[in-house]
C-alpha cells in the first residue's frame, strides 16, 4: 500500500519556466527581477507597505530582532508553543524571552495573559499565528499601544490568512513569513519580512545587504556603497525567488486545493468529536485561515503516541506531533522564563497530532487517513 506522506512540497509545474528564465539571464544572485516581482506580489496580497524577501523565515525574524533594537536586559514576550526560531532571533540579541500560556482553542498565545507579563524591560510582543489562525490582534495591538511596545508578527504559517479582513503579517509593525518546503507556498528555503511601519524600511535594506547601503547605490541615491551598519546575507538567490513567484501568482489555486482537503477532514471528524474521542481545530469568526495544517487532539500524550504509531505502521499514513514547548527545553530554561502558570501549553501540546496536508492531496488519500483514524478509535 502506497504511503500517504505527511508533506509534499508544492509544485505547480510552471516553476521550471521561471527557473529557466533566471538561468538564461545569468543573473543568479538576489534582488533581481524575480525577487522584486515576489516582493510586489506580497505587497499586493497583504497590503503591507514593503516586503523584503529573505533566505528563510528564520532570517526574517533575525532581521526583525535587529531592527527592533533589543539588547541585553530587554524582554520579549511570546508563546512557548512555537518554533525555536521565534525565540532564537531575540535571544541572539541578548534579550530575555518571556513565555506566556496559550489558549486551548486556537493554540495561540493567550492575549489575557500578556499584560501581567509586561515589565519596564519589555520591548517587543511576538504573537505567533499557529496553523495560520490569527491571534486576537486587536487586544495585542491595544496592549502594545498602551505600553509603547513593538509588535513583530510571526506569521510563518500565515500566508493568505487574515484577521478581521487584514492579512497576517501586515498588522504589527513588522511581520515574518516562511516559504520553507513545509509551508503552503515554497521556495525550498525562504521567507519575507513585511513592514506596516515605514520607519524601519531603509535600515532593513541595509541589514539585509550585509550592513551595506548597496540598495541605495543601485537606485542611484549614492555614488558608491559601503559598510554602514550591522547586517548579514539575508538575500535569497533569484533561483529561489523564481520558484516562489510561480506559486504566488497562482496563490488562490493552492489555497483552494488545500482548503478542500481541510474541509473534508473537518466534516469527517465531526462525529468523532461529538463522541468525545477527539477535538478538532477551532477557527474564530474573526479569522480567515489558510489550511496550513489539519490537526486533531487525542485524549493525552499516550493515546496520541499510539495513534501516530497506528497510522504509520498499520495504515502507512504519515502523521506527526509538533513543537515541544520552548520553556521546558534546555535553551528555553537558559534564555527565557515562563510567566504565570503553564495551564495549557504543555497539556495541549502533548495531545496534538498533525495529519497529512499538502497541495495535491487527493480525496482518496484523505479518505484513507480518515478511515484509519476511525479504525483506531473503533479498536480502542
Amino acid at each position: 500500500m502506497e504511503r500517504v506522506p505527511f508533506n509534499i512540497p508544492p509544485y505547480l509545474g510552471i516553476e521550471q519556466n521561471y527557473l529557466e528564465q533566471v538561468i538564461d539571464s545569468r543573473k543568479l544572485c538576489g534582488d533581481g527581477c524575480m525577487t522584486k516581482a515576489c516582493d510586489r506580489k506580497l505587497e499586493e496580497m497583504t497590503g503591507a507597505k514593503k516586503s523584503l524577501l529573505t533566505t528563510s523565515g528564520t532570517s526574517a525574524l533575525d532581521m526583525a530582532a535587529i531592527l527592533s533594537g533589543v539588547g541585553q536586559g530587554d524582554e520579549v514576550i511570546m508563546p512557548s508553543y512555537t518554533f525555536s526560531s521565534t525565540a532564537n532571533a531575540f535571544a541572539l540579541r541578548g534579550a530575555k524571552i518571556v513565555f506566556v500560556d496559550i489558549r486551548p482553542d486556537t493554540m495561540n498565545l493567550d492575549e489575557k495573559k500578556i499584560e501581567r507579563a509586561i515589565t519596564p524591560r519589555t520591548k517587543v510582543l511576538v504573537p505567533m499565528h499557529y496553523a495560520g489562525v490569527a491571534c486576537e490582534m486587536d487586544a495585542v495591538m491595544e496592549l502594545a499601544k498602551q505600553h509603547n511596545l513593538l509588535v513583530v508578527e510571526d506569521a510563518a504559517q500565515g500566508v493568505m490568512s487574515a484577521y478581521k479582513g487584514r492579512a497576517l503579517g501586515s498588522i504589527g509593525q513588522m511581520g515574518c513569513f516562511s516559504f520553507h518546503e513545509t509551508k503552503n507556498y515554497s521556495m525550498g528555503e525562504g521567507g519575507a519580512l513585511l513592514f506596516s511601519d515605514e520607519q524601519f524600511i531603509e535600515r532593513a535594506e541595509i541589514v539585509r545587504e550585509k550592513g551595506t547601503d548597496r540598495s541605495r547605490f543601485l537606485r542611484g541615491q549614492v555614488d558608491k556603497y559601503t559598510w554602514t551598519d550591522i547586517g548579514s546575507s539575508f538575500l535569497p538567490s533569484e533561483l529561489n525567488a523564481a520558484y516562489l513567484l510561480a506559486q504566488l501568482e497562482h496563490a488562490d489555486k493552492i489555497y483552494d486545493d488545500r482548503m478542500g482537503s481541510w474541509n473534508r477532514y473537518h466534516a469527517a471528524f465531526a462525529a468523532l468529536e461529538e463522541r468525545g474521542r477527539v477535538e478538532r481545530p477551532v477557527i474564530p469568526d474573526s479569522c480567515r485561515h489558510n489550511a496550513h495544517m489539519y490537526y486533531l487532539k487525542a485524549k493525552d500524550i499516550h493515546e496520541r503516541s499510539e495513534l501516530i504509531h497506528y497510522l504509520g505502521e498499520t495504515a502507512n499514513v504519515g502523521a506527526v506531533f509538533h513543537y515541544i514547548p520552548l520553556h521546558s527545553a534546555p535553551a528555553g530554561l537558559k534564555f527565557g522564563r515562563f510567566d504565570g502558570t503553564d495551564e495549557y501549553t504543555t497539556k495541549e501540546s502533548e495531545r496534538l497530532l498533525r495529519l497529512p496536508m499538502f497541495y495535491g492531496l487527493t480525496e482518496e488519500q484523505t479518505d484513507r487517513v480518515i478511515n484509519a483514524v476511525y479504525d483506531f478509535y473503533q479498536k480502542n
